[in-house]
C-alpha cells in the first residue's frame, strides 16, 4: 500500500475522527422559546415584522421561485431549519448585478446558505446544443433569465460583498456535482472545485439535511466555521489532510489505491456486493448464520475498519485539466467512494490548496424522512407571487415522494451521485397523509394524484437482503450488467401502498408517472399488473435509452431483452383489464458509446413499431456523471483505467454529428432527411432511401434539388456521389424502380456481415391509430440524458 505521509506524526497530532451521526431532530432547539412555524417563510422585512422578527438566523439565497412544497428544495431545508429553532428567511431569485438585493432582509446571525434550485442553472439556461433557452418552469409565468450563469458562484460572491464576515455555505445539484475538479461541457474544459470559484467556507453535497443540521448546530454553538472540517457530506479547502488521517496515493493510473484488507475495488469490474467486502475475502458466507464458538468474554476496543480515518489523493487539478486518462482514472475512484458504509474520503490539489472531501453522510431512517416531509409546508407558492404560475409547481402540485435514492447507477443520470444508491423509504402513513393534505388543501384538486413515485417509480423500500454486503459494497449498480444476488425484489409493498392510495376517500385516480425500472419490474409480474390496470393514464413512460449494445454498455442499461418481456406483460394486463394503453419509450441520441449505425439501427427499429418520437434531446454532459467523463476523455471509466488496454470508447461530438444522431432519431421530420441521406450514402446504405416500407428517408423530391445551394451558378457536386442534380434524379428513378427487389437482399447481406448487436432491427408494424410518443422534455432534474 502506498501511504502520502501526514504532516504530523501520529504520537503528536490530534486524531480528527469523523463527527458522529444523531438523529435530524435530536438537537435542542437554538431559540429557547419557539417563535413557531411562519405560515410563510419570509422574503422581506415587511413580513420579519409581522412575524416579530429584528433579523434572521439563516438566510436561504436561492435561484428559483418559493414554493412552499416538499418537491423543492429551499422548502424542505428551509423547514427544517425552521425545525430546529432558527428563523429561516428567503431571497429567491435576486437581481444579482449588485449586492444591494442580497441585503433586502438584513444580516443573517449565522450563516447565507445558497443553491441555484432545484436545477443546475447552466442545464435550465442552455439546451444540450448550448442554445439559450427563453424559459424557466422555476419562474413565474415561465420567463428565462431570471438567474445567471454558475449561480452559485454568482450568489456567494455577491453575500461576501454584503457581508463579508457571514459565513456562506454553498449546496444543491449544482454545487454537489462541482465538488471536485470537473469537465464543463459549456466552456469544454476542466473547471476547479466550484468552492474555490464562489469562495464559500463549506459545500453540502448531496440531500442536505444531515450535514447541514450538523454545521448550523456547530455555527450556533459559537465554533468557527474555519474550524468545522469532519462533517460528513461536506467538502472544504485545507493546506494538508485532517491531522491523524492515513493516506493513499491515487495520482496515477497506476496506483490505484490499494487498501488491505478489502480487494482493490478498481480493479474489478461488475460484480456482486460480497465480492468488494473483506467478509468475501475473510471465506464468511454472509447468506449462512455464523457457528459460534464458546469462548471466554474478554473486552477489547472496537476493530477500525480499513476505510475509517483513511483518505484517497487524487490527481491534482493541474494534472487532470490536460491530461484525459488521469481525469477518467480520478472520476472512477470518486464513483467507488459513494457507499456512505465504507467510502474514505477524498483529497485533491488545487495549487498550493487541497479539496477536502469527507464521506458521504448517512441516509435518512423511514422515521426521518416521515418527519421530514411531515413538516408545515403550504404546498403553494408564496402570495408575493399572485396569480402568475409556476410550471414546476403546476407539474408536481399533486404529486407525492415516496423515496429517494436509484441504485440503477445510469452513468448519464446525476441522482447516485446526488441522492445515493441507498434507497431511503418513507412509511405508508406518512404518504396517505401527503396524499389527504392535498385532498384537502389544494386548490382546485380534482381527486387526481398526478404522481406516486420518485427517482425511480418501483423502488420504494427495496434494499439489499444483506446489511453486511451493503456497508461494504464498492458496486456502481445493482441491476447492471444483471441483478444483484442481494437485491430484494419483492414489489409488494409498492402494490400495497397504491392499493390503500387509491381507496382513500376523495381519491378518484392515482397515476404513476414516474419512470419504471422494467428490468426490476419483471422480477414481480405482479407488480406490474397491479401498475397497469389500475395506474396508468393510457400511457407508461420507460426508459430503454437505445436498442443497440455499443451505447447501452456505456449507459449501464439493459438490453431489449427486458424490454420485450415487459412489454408483453404490459400488452397482456392492459388486455385482460379491457383498456386501450400503449408504453412510451424514451431515447437518447448522441450517447458516448454510439456509432452513427447505431443510430439507424435504432431508427429502423423505432420505425418498424410505428414509433414516431416527438420531442428528441440529445445527450446532455452534466458535471461528474460518467458518462460525460466519457465523452470528454473518450475512455471507457466504467472500466479500469490503465496504460496497456484501456477502451477506446467512440463519442458523437461537435454540431454537425449531434445534429445527425438526433435527426436520425427523428427520421419521419422531413427537416432532417437531407442529413439523414448523407450519411446513408457515406455508410454504403443507400437501399435505405427509397419509398418502401423497409426504408428509413425517401428519396429527394423536385423540390429539394432545387433548394439545395448552388455553387457559381452551376448544379453543386455532392459530397458522396460527385453526381449533380440531374445525373442524381436519373440514379434515383433506376434506384426506385429496382428499389423493392434489390433492398432485401442488400439487408440480408449487409446484416450477415455484421454482429448480430450491429444488425438492423426487424418488427412488425404497431396496429393502426397507435398515437405519436412525446419524447423527453428538456433535463429538469439533473439527469443528464433526459
Amino acid at each position: 500500500m502506498s501511504t502520502a505521509t501526514a504532516p504530523l506524526s501520529r504520537k503528536s497530532a490530534p486524531v480528527a475522527r469523523m463527527a458522529p451521526e444523531r438523529d435530524l431532530f435530536s438537537y435542542p432547539k437554538y431559540w429557547a422559546e419557539c417563535f413557531g412555524p411562519a405560515p410563510f417563510l419570509p422574503m422581506s422585512r415587511a413580513e420579519m415584522d409581522k412575524l416579530g422578527w429584528d433579523s434572521c438566523d439563516v438566510i436561504l439565497v436561492v435561484g428559483d421561485a418559493y414554493v412552499d412544497h416538499p418537491s423543492f428544495g429551499m422548502a424542505v431545508v428551509g423547514r427544517m431549519l425552521e425545525a430546529q429553532g432558527y428563523r429561516v428567511g428567503l431571497i429567491c431569485q435576486p437581481d444579482w448585478h449588485s449586492k444591494d438585493d442580497f441585503m433586502r432582509l438584513g444580516k443573517p446571525n449565522l450563516f447565507f446558505g445558497v443553491s441555484a434550485g432545484n436545477m443546475d442553472s447552466m442545464i435550465n439556461r442552455y439546451t444540450a446544443d448550448k442554445k439559450l433557452r427563453h424559459d424557466d418552469a422555476y419562474t413565474p409565468g415561465d420567463i428565462g433569465g431570471k438567474r445567471p450563469d454558475r449561480a452559485v458562484t454568482v450568489y456567494t460572491q455577491r453575500c461576501k460583498e454584503a457581508y463579508k464576515e457571514v459565513p456562506v455555505i454553498i449546496g444543491g445539484i449544482e454545487a454537489s456535482l462541482r465538488r471536485i475538479a470537473h469537465y464543463d461541457y459549456w466552456s469544454e474544459k476542466v473547471r476547479r472545485s466550484v468552492i474555490f470559484d464562489a469562495k464559500a467556507d463549506i459545500l453540502i453535497y448531496g440531500n442536505a439535511e444531515r450535514p447541514l443540521v450538523e454545521v448550523a448546530h456547530r455555527i450556533a454553538s459559537g465554533i468557527p466555521v474555519s474550524e468545522i472540517q469532519d462533517v460528513r457530506g461536506t467538502a472544504v479547502i485545507r493546506k494538508e489532510p485532517l491531522p491523524g488521517w492515513r493516506g493513499v496515493d491515487s495520482t496515477a493510473i497506476d496506483k490505484v489505491g490499494k487498501i488491505d484488507p478489502i480487494p482493490n475495488p478498481y480493479g474489478a469490474d461488475d460484480v456482486g456486493c460480497s465480492s468488494y467486502s473483506e467478509f468475501a475475502k475473510a471465506g464468511i458466507d454472509l447468506t449462512k448464520p455464523a457457528e459460534v464458538e464458546a469462548k471466554p468474554i474478554m473486552v477489547q476496543a472496537p476493530r477500525q475498519k480499513p476505510w475509517e480515518q483513511t483518505y484517497v489523493k487524487l490527481p491534482a487539478f493541474e494534472q487532470v485539466s490536460v491530461n484525459k486518462p488521469l481525469y477518467a482514472h480520478a472520476s472512477r475512484i470518486l464513483h467507488q467512494e459513494t457507499n456512505p458504509g465504507c467510502a474514505r474520503a477524498i483529497m485533491q490539489r488545487h495549487g498550493d490548496r487541497h479539496i477536502w472531501v469527507n464521506p458521504p453522510a448517512f441516509p435518512l431512517s423511514t422515521a426521518e424522512m416521515d418527519l421530514v416531509f411531515g413538516l408545515p409546508y403550504q404546498r403553494v407558492p408564496h402570495p408575493v407571487y399572485g396569480k402568475a404560475k409556476i410550471p414546476a409547481y403546476e407539474m408536481i402540485k399533486t404529486s407525492v415522494n415516496i423515496m429517494r435514492g436509484c441504485f440503477g447507477g445510469c452513468s448519464f443520470c446525476s441522482i447516485t451521485e446526488h441522492e445515493g444508491r441507498i434507497i431511503q423509504s418513507r412509511s405508508k402513513e406518512s404518504i396517505m397523509q401527503e396524499i389527504k393534505d392535498i385532498r384537502d388543501k389544494v386548490p382546485g384538486f380534482t381527486g387526481v394524484i398526478s404522481d406516486l413515485g420518485g427517482p425511480t417509480a418501483n423502488m420504494y423500500r427495496l434494499n439489499c437482503k444483506n446489511p453486511k454486503a451493503e456497508q461494504t459494497c464498492r458496486r456502481p449498480s445493482c441491476v447492471y450488467p444483471t441483478i444483484c444476488e442481494h437485491m430484494d425484489t419483492d414489489q409488494s409493498p409498492t402494490v400495497e401502498l397504491y392499493r390503500e392510495a387509491r381507496n382513500l376517500p376523495g381519491i378518484k385516480k392515482v397515476l404513476v408517472a414516474s419512470g419504471v425500472r422494467y428490468d426490476l419490474a419483471v422480477e414481480d409480474p405482479n407488480y406490474v399488473k397491479e401498475l397497469v390496470q389500475h395506474h396508468v393514464g393510457g400511457y407508461l413512460k420507460i426508459a430503454p435509452e437505445h436498442t443497440e449494445e455499443g451505447p447501452l454498455s456505456k449507459m449501464m442499461k439493459p438490453g431489449m431483452g427486458a424490454y420485450d418481456k415487459f412489454k408483453e406483460m404490459f400488452d397482456r394486463f392492459s388486455k385482460e383489464a379491457g383498456k386501450e394503453q400503449y408504453l412510451i419509450p424514451y431515447f437518447i441520441a448522441s450517447h458516448p458509446g454510439t456509432t452513427d449505425l447505431d443510430m439507424i439501427n435504432l431508427a429502423l427499429w423505432l420505425k418498424a413499431r410505428d414509433f414516431r418520437l416527438d420531442q428528441v434531446q440529445n445527450f446532455y454532459p452534466s458535471p461528474m456523471a460518467n458518462a460525460t467523463t466519457i465523452y470528454h476523455t473518450e475512455m471507457n471509466s466504467l472500466k479500469n483505467i490503465n496504460k496497456a488496454n484501456t477502451e477506446v470508447v467512440p463519442v458523437p461530438k461537435g454540431e454537425r454529428q449531434r445534429r445527425l444522431h438526433k435527426a436520425i432519431l427523428r427520421y419521419h421530420d422531413p427537416k432532417g432527411w437531407p442529413i439523414i441521406r448523407e450519411a446513408l450514402i457515406r455508410l454504403k446504405m443507400q437501399h435505405l432511401i427509397g419509398r418502401g416500407k423497409d426504408c428509413l428517408v425517401p428519396p429527394e423530391t423536385k423540390d429539394e434539388q432545387q433548394q439545395r445551394p448552388q455553387r457559381g451558378g452551376k448544379p453543386a457536386l455532392t459530397r458522396h456521389t460527385g453526381l449533380n442534380p440531374a445525373a442524381q434524379a436519373t440514379a434515383r428513378s433506376k434506384h426506385s424502380t429496382a428499389n423493392g427487389k434489390a433492398n432485401g437482399k442488400a439487408k440480408a447481406e449487409q446484416a450477415a456481415s455484421k454482429p448480430a448487436s450491429q444488425a438492423p432491427v426487424k418488427g412488425k408494424p404497431a396496429a393502426k391509430g397507435k398515437p405519436v410518443v412525446k419524447g423527453k422534455p428538456a433535463a429538469k432534474t439533473g439527469r443528464a440524458g433526459s
